[in-house]
């Protein structure tokens, strides 16, 4: 399914979200920008954010929309409700992933660990991970060509199945804003967030959830 391929792989990427850079950007070198990301997501215990995602597929000139809101808490809980274009939750408990389908009268289930335990995203999310360990951090080009050009590039170290690079925006407030995740099938996937929020005290009973009477269960 597409659809749950690309929300599967943003969703592993969200540790980059839960970063914040104490020093003016501009002032600091790439490697200095990577160290500072790396310290202050060990310094984040939580975050939550409202977020739209586009995701562009290669050969097609359709686009896939969606919006709602997210909650990451460490280590390794994660969800995310998809308001838009129709009711999803997705949701990782630190031992089960699930991904709930509203239109389609499904969930989907499988073991956390078995699906990310080799993703270097994740690792880094799970607090095992290391942004100038894991990852190549490299510049934008001057003559990037689709706007404001992102603050930094991130590419694997070793080759993944799933993330071909990311590139990274800030806000003003050194929070990361925008950041695009793109794959080897030529896939990009923009997501924009908006009402950033750091370390607020969060009730587990928020990864827990229990689908429609009705809803079909597929267990990977």
């Amino acid at each position: 399914m597409v659809i749950f391929r690309i929300n599967l792989i943003v969703a592993v990427v969200l540790a980059l979200l839960m970063l914040n850079i104490q020093a003016g950007a501009g002032e600091l070198t790439l490697q200095e920008k990577a160290a500072k990301l790396q310290e202050t997501y060990d310094s984040t215990s939580s975050f939550t954010a409202d977020f739209s995602q586009i995701t562009s597929m290669k050969l097609s000139r359709r686009e896939r929309h969606g919006q709602g809101t997210l909650l990451i808490k460490k280590p390794g809980l994660m969800r995310w409700d998809y308001q838009e274009p129709d009711h999803q939750v997705l949701i990782n408990d630190g031992e089960m992933m699930s991904m709930y389908f509203a239109g389609a009268e499904q969930m989907i289930i499988m073991p956390a660990k078995e699906y990310l335990q080799s993703d270097v995203t994740y690792a880094f999310f799970a607090g095992t991970g290391n942004i100038l360990r894991d990852f190549d951090v490299s510049a934008i080009a001057e003559d990037y060509c689709c706007g404001t050009a992102p603050d930094l590039r991130l590419t694997p170290k070793q080759a993944h199945p799933q993330v071909e690079y990311l590139y990274i925006w800030l806000n003003e407030n050194f929070l990361i804003s925008r950041m695009q995740i793109a794959d080897h099938y030529g896939s990009i996937t923009d997501l924009t967030l908006t009402n950033i929020k750091l370390n607020l005290p969060v009730d587990l009973e928020r990864f827990k959830f229990v689908p429609p009477v009705g809803t079909e269960i597929v267990r990977q």
